[in-house]
């Protein structure tokens, strides 16, 4: 038997190593590495710094804020007993309409109500409150994505060996939300009576400062943390829309991983990636209304909360579950969703806007 020379070994071993592995999805030509019988299970998320989810956060709610700001005036009016009564329509009698009809009879008075405004009180009067809210707006989502983000990384290491899980994101957007209820509470309520105040020679304050001021001196340091309760209540809305986000991205990223492998990226063109960013924006989008119409009833309560005193100088409002009695006993239990329809129409695309800014402010500082 004659033997080959070492050359044609080794120009035969580098030929066939391309078929040593299985073939199956061209496994062969991937990195190799050592597989992880979870892999199927868990999404592996990047890791990003803390301050990307602090700066993506703040910018992709100053986004959303700015673009849906009319909408915000309308909800928090409609949620006031001030104007309630001046904006009620004849569909909140005994008439009864089917909800689709309902539903097109508010998006017609909330456009209504948005002319009216615009028409009494100037184009400007649509932004009301913009500088406190934007002021509130970017910390608050600032501090909520970094909270949000750290905390899960934090509780996955120490409770569940890294690992994710809905019990974890439970658990980091309780967190974030409480922290950030906490941290901005006295700006949100300056911007309550900013755009509670009519325009004119009624106008209550000058501006956000006067406001502050007006607060402190009349209601004191307690008085820029009304409402905090029901901010509190409003943080079980912070967790269902995280965790039905989380629920539905984790579903694009296995249909992702089915399609193009595991984190192959290479694979995907252009349409592709904006498609898959589009189903997240999309998800954030109907995780917030989903959330929004089961724990809407704290945003009434706490715009009341925040009124500014009666003209005898007593609170109407002094509690959170005073708040919810006088509410359903004098007004009924629908006034619970007052300024349901606005609110929607604010959240629903803010979402979009803010989590989809905030996914695109990521990569680039990632």
């Amino acid at each position: 038997m004659t033997r080959k020379p070492l050359s044609k070994l080794e120009e035969e071993a580098i030929e066939s190593s391309a078929y040593l592995a299985s073939d199956e999805k061209a496994s062969n030509f991937r990195n190799s590495g050592p597989i992880d019988p979870k892999c199927e299970k868990i999404e592996a998320h990047p890791t990003v710094k803390p301050w990307v989810h602090f700066v993506a956060g703040g910018i992709g709610g100053m986004a959303g804020a700015i673009a849906t700001c009319p909408f915000d005036l309308v909800k928090t009016r409609l949620q006031s007993d001030i104007y309630k009564k001046a904006y009620q329509s004849s569909t909140h009698s005994g008439n009864t309409m089917s909800y689709l009809a309902q539903a097109g009879t508010h998006f017609k008075e909330t456009v209504g109500i948005i002319s009216n405004v615009y028409r009494m009180e100037g184009f400007t009067s649509l932004f009301k409150g913009l500088g406190p809210n934007l002021v509130g707006v970017i910390p608050a989502r600032s501090i909520n994505f970094f909270t949000y983000g750290t905390t899960k990384d934090l509780y996955s290491k120490a409770f569940n060996k890294g690992e994710e899980g809905a019990w974890i994101h439970l658990m980091a957007a309780a967190t974030a939300g409480i922290a950030t209820s906490t941290a901005t509470n006295p700006i949100w309520l300056i911007k309550t009576r900013m755009q509670l105040g009519k325009a004119g020679t009624s106008k209550q304050y000058k501006n956000s400062w006067d406001c502050l001021k007006s607060v402190v001196r009349h209601e004191g340091v307690y008085g820029l943390y009304k409402g905090l309760s029901a901010s509190y209540l409003g943080s079980v809305e912070t967790v269902l829309q995280w965790l039905l986000y989380e629920q539905m991205r984790y579903i694009i990223k296995q249909r992702s991983i089915e399609k193009f492998g595991h984190n192959n990226d290479g694979q995907k063109s252009t349409i592709d990636k904006v498609k898959e960013w589009c189903q997240r924006s999309g998800s954030a989008g109907l995780a917030k209304f989903a959330a929004s119409i089961v724990t809407y009833p704290h945003e009434v309560v706490r715009t009341r909360l925040r009124q500014a005193p009666m003209e005898n100088n007593k609170l109407k409002y002094t509690g959170l579950i005073q708040s919810f009695k006088i509410i359903i006993k004098e007004e009924g239990l629908a006034s619970m969703y007052s300024g349901l329809t606005p609110h929607l129409m604010r959240t629903v695309p803010n979402s979009i806007i803010m989590f989809g800014t905030w996914e695109l402010v990521i990569k680039l500082l990632s």
